[in-house]
């Protein structure tokens, strides 16, 4: 039996690789890295921890355990994302719109720049409220 087939089948029923497991990785390389240059013991530890979490959660048969680790880190790197995301799309949209939180679900709103008083409805909580630009 061929070394790849044998790998196939030990994997079968294990959770494999996901969003967390990558994170996992890029924070394991650049401790790595950075311990090339510091060469700190605590930091050396730190990095077999990381890589012996990452083997254990590859290789783990309790996917729903496994999952639900996932989805909390994505929760997580959304919200950082998001706020980048949003700085981002405020400065393209700086000339012809403006950002306003809705005073009742406070969600960001891409109103228009037009000055003036002008009222709002909400598209999601449908609240209607007084916006001054």
């Amino acid at each position: 039996m061929r070394l790849r087939e044998r790998l196939y089948r030990f994997m079968v029923g294990r959770y494999g690789a996901d969003q967390l497991g990558n994170a996992l990785m890029v924070l394991y390389l650049a401790l790595f890295i950075l311990n090339i240059f510091i060469g700190s013991f605590i930091i050396s530890i730190l990095i077999f921890v990381l890589m012996g979490y990452e083997i254990f959660r590859m290789l783990s048969r309790n996917i729903y355990a496994r999952q639900k680790e996932n989805r909390a880190w994505l929760k997580i790197w959304g919200k950082f994302t998001g706020f980048f995301k949003m700085i981002r799309n405020r400065f393209r949209d700086r000339k012809t719109h403006v950002y306003r939180k809705c005073p009742a679900c406070k969600n960001n709103l891409r109103l228009p720049k037009k000055k003036g008083k002008h009222t709002v409805n909400c598209p999601c909580c449908h609240k209607r409220f007084e916006v001054k630009i």
